[in-house]
Parts: structure tokens; C-alpha cells; sequence
């Protein structure tokens, strides 16, 4: 876990350094996953990090297709500079911290017993129940009415947002 975290760090300081959408949209990818792995192992559900992944995925698409339709010339270049700077800085994170690489047996946590107790099948009734209900159903009725404005302001009639010369 603390190697999990460790390399939570390093997608976001590389992609200062990015220049082009699509390596930044896999630098982003990569960050998503890396998140989704840690939530899911720290938590009693694996539906938040799942339900994170299909609306990060979804969002991943938009992006590809604007920026596929927008910068669908640019060369994509390697840079060495940016993989030795990745390399060191990640080498740094990892050499920063040794001593807390080796895990002790009381610091382990016993996932199988927490997801055998009934707690965990009791979880999900928190979001069903009565306080929050609500809020689960008034972000539907939001992210509903956000779709059903991005089609009325996009009309496929007129074509995609970028204007052909």
C-alpha cells in the first residue's frame, strides 16, 4: 500500500512536463488506475472505486475524441529528457522512505475477515437508506439534465465543434 501511494505521486509531476494531449490523456489514465487500486484496497466495496472507474473511463473518451478531432496532426514525439526526469524523480520517491518498504505482520490488515463480516454486506444500504436517498436521487435527476443540455447545445445537424477551413 505504501508503494501504491508512493507512485500516486509520480503521474502528476511528469505530467507538468507533457506537452501533448494524448501522452497527458495516458499520463491521466495511468493516475485514474493507480487511484481506483488504492481506494479499492482500502475499502469495504469494491462499487466506488468500480462506479469511479466507468465514469473516469467515460470522461477519458470525451477527451480522446475532442482532442483526436482538434490536434489530429501533431507528431508525437518521445522525449528522453522527460523519461530520465521521470526516472530520477521516481527513484527518489522509492529511495526517500526504505525503511518503510518492509511491511510488519501487525500492520497488516486482514481484508478476507473484513470482507466476511457483515459490515461489509451492509454498506451499500447506507446510500439506499433514508438520509441519503435523496442526494442519490437529485444527482441523477442533475447528471440527467446535463446530458439532455450537452445534446440540445451540440446538434448533430451542425457537425462537430471544430469548424472545417
Amino acid at each position: 500500500m505504501l508503494i501504491m501511494l508512493k507512485l500516486l505521486m509520480i503521474p502528476p509531476i511528469i505530467l507538468i512536463m507533457v506537452k501533448h494531449p494524448l501522452s497527458a490523456g495516458l499520463l491521466l489514465l495511468l493516475e485514474m488506475v493507480l487511484i481506483i487500486l488504492s481506494v479499492s484496497l482500502t475499502s469495504l466495496s469494491f462499487w466506488y472505486s468500480y462506479i469511479m472507474f466507468l465514469i473516469m473511463i467515460g470522461g477519458m473518451l470525451v477527451l480522446f475524441m475532442y482532442m483526436t478531432s482538434v490536434a489530429s496532426n501533431e507528431k508525437f514525439k518521445f522525449s528522453w529528457k522527460i523519461s530520465l526526469t521521470a526516472f530520477t524523480i521516481s527513484s527518489l520517491i522509492f529511495s526517500l522512505q526504505t525503511k518503510n518498504l518492509w511491511i510488519e505482520p501487525h500492520n497488516i490488515i486482514n481484508t478476507e475477515a473484513l470482507k466476511n463480516s457483515e459490515s461489509f454486506f451492509f454498506s451499500l444500504n447506507k446510500f439506499l437508506n433514508e438520509p441519503s436517498y435523496t442526494l442519490s436521487i437529485t444527482l441523477i435527476i442533475y447528471l440527467l439534465i446535463t446530458l439532455i443540455a450537452v445534446i440540445k447545445i451540440v446538434n448533430i445537424n451542425y457537425g462537430p465543434i471544430r469548424q472545417m477551413n
